[in-house]
């Protein structure tokens, strides 16, 4: 459901332009008052909770829980993760400075980028502005915001920012479709965040290039849940739903493959599809639904798609089978018998469905999870935990949870991202937060009459004891640093005579 919204005309047209004018008042503060404007935020946020639940649920027809968990929960929690920790993560960092360099200092200052274009998708609209303005401004970086059309919030983010006291072009939000994506993007910013399909991310990485434009790509993703027999199947089911299905399955993270192992295939698969005939789907009004609808016609044609697709190749449809191919509210599909040449084998469906795959190994099920252009996250369930740590990090994946499903994503501390298909860089964390930064490396040595040994004139004298000084500094001999002092003490005095 779309709202009107300013003529993105108007507002994109000089938008990079005017956050870069705004960029140096974000960048005078410190970070301790830059987090000041989240600690505000946080609690506006807490506020209108029941508000921003209403307009989420207008654009997206989720459940009222769905959205207080995923989207405000989650949010928050980047938000308090940064104020807590984006003083330490952005501070000066020393590193050592060889021997060879005595008497200097090394370090990496984290400064504002600059100009972050963030292109969010429809899915997690809430928590998809958020995450990465509360990442951006403790890194001192402005932003300028484009939604998705598809489900714009619109006012609703600039309210909240008002309340915030977030001064004027820190943050812009932009309204429009792809083209106006295209024209943000043509003008020029330090870096695109882009969320959403591989196919527009890899037009947004073209684009970019022309620029030598830096890109933090988060694309789709097709990820395996693989359960070994030693489980505790009740749980395990749970996950499965709770992970194939949040958001109507409409997550990059979303469960899109089960793979259980023989022993208990049997008795999970029934189990799968009890617990999916008992889940509430409605567009609530009071929190007492589980999942709602899906969010565009685009993605409810996908999805029909591949169960059709599915149907025909010989899978068989466990549950949801009467869906009318059109309505929005999906029943939970639980899908077996899947063969491999099925669009829903290989393909994102990004809807709520739950294929479920039998394997025997622990080498097949780590092969067939691997046998994807996507590497998003994954998980692995056993009660061995040296099996399910081994498995997990043979796994070509940006993040697995461990005998829980979306774990990785669902924590601020760790940095988010895939490979392959599902894109490269890494948001949140230490490391995502410093992608928003400028890492800029500094030696600091004193203005002394010392000429550094390694400069000008080269002389076959010098050439010789630099020769001595390289092979006792790099050797295994047991005398090595005494070697190195003296001849770097002889190298350094010669250096002092040599100068022509």
């Amino acid at each position: 459901m779309t709202k009107p919204y300013p003529d993105p005309q108007l507002t994109a047209a000089g938008a990079i332009e005017r956050a870069r004018a705004a960029a140096p008042s974000l960048a005078r503060p410190t970070i301790k008052e830059r987090v000041a404007h989240l600690a505000r935020l946080r609690s506006a946020i807490l506020a209108r909770r029941e508000e921003i639940i209403d307009v989420v649920q207008a654009d997206t027809r989720k459940s009222r829980s769905d959205i207080l968990v995923s989207e405000i929960f989650g949010g928050l929690d980047v938000v308090l993760w940064c104020e807590k920790n984006a003083a330490d993560a952005l501070a000066d960092e020393k590193v050592p400075t060889p021997l060879t360099m005595m008497g200097k200092k090394s370090l990496i200052a984290y400064e504002p980028l600059g100009v972050l274009l963030v292109i969010s998708p429809w899915n997690y609209p809430f928590y998809q502005a958020i995450a990465p303005i509360a990442l951006a401004i403790a890194a001192g970086d402005t932003v300028v915001y484009k939604p998705s059309e598809h489900t714009p919030l619109t006012g609703l983010i600039e309210s909240l920012l008002e309340d915030a006291s977030f001064a004027p072009n820190w943050v812009q939000i932009i309204y429009g479709d792809g083209a106006v994506g295209a024209d943000l993007l043509a003008q020029g910013p330090d870096k695109v965040m882009f969320t959403g399909s591989t196919a527009t991310g890899k037009k947004i990485m073209a684009a970019a290039a022309e620029q030598l434009i830096p890109v933090e790509l988060e694309l789709g993703g097709k990820d395996a849940m693989i359960v070994f027999d030693d489980v505790d199947i009740d749980r395990a089911v749970a996950g499965a739903l709770w992970g194939g299905l949040t958001s109507t399955g409409q997550s990059c993270t979303s469960v899109e493959r089960i793979y259980v192992q023989d022993g208990i295939y049997d008795v999970f698969v029934p189990a799968l599809v009890a617990g999916a005939q008992a889940i509430k789907q409605v567009v609530d009004a009071d929190g007492d639904g589980d999942i709602g609808g899906m969010v565009t016609e685009a993605q409810v044609r996908v999805v029909a798609e591949h169960i059709a697709d599915a149907k025909a190749k010989g899978a068989t449809v466990r549950t949801g089978a009467d869906w009318d191919g059109s309505n929005p509210l999906i029943p939970p599909m639980v899908i077996t018998d899947i063969p491999g040449d099925a669009l829903i084998a290989s393909a994102e469906t990004f809807g709520p469905v739950l294929p479920v795959y039998r394997f025997t190994t622990e080498a097949e099920a780590i092969e067939r999870a691997n046998a994807s252009d996507f590497g998003l996250t994954g998980s692995v369930w056993s009660k061995d935990l040296d099996r399910a740590t081994r498995v997990a990090r043979a796994l070509r994946v940006g993040g697995v949870s461990i005998n829980n499903v979306m774990a990785t994503e669902a924590t601020p501390a760790l940095p988010f991202g895939g490979v392959g298909n599902s894109g490269m860089g890494r948001y949140k964390g230490v490391a995502g937060l410093r992608a928003f930064a400028h890492a800029k490396s500094m030696v600091i040595d004193k203005d002394s009459s010392v000429i550094e040994a390694n400069w000008f004139p080269y002389t076959k004298e010098k050439h010789e004891l630099f020769t001595q000084m390289m092979l006792a500094w790099f050797s295994d001999r047991a005398d090595r640093l005494p070697r190195f002092a003296l001849f770097g003490t002889k190298l350094e005095n010669y250096s002092k005579k040599a100068r022509r």
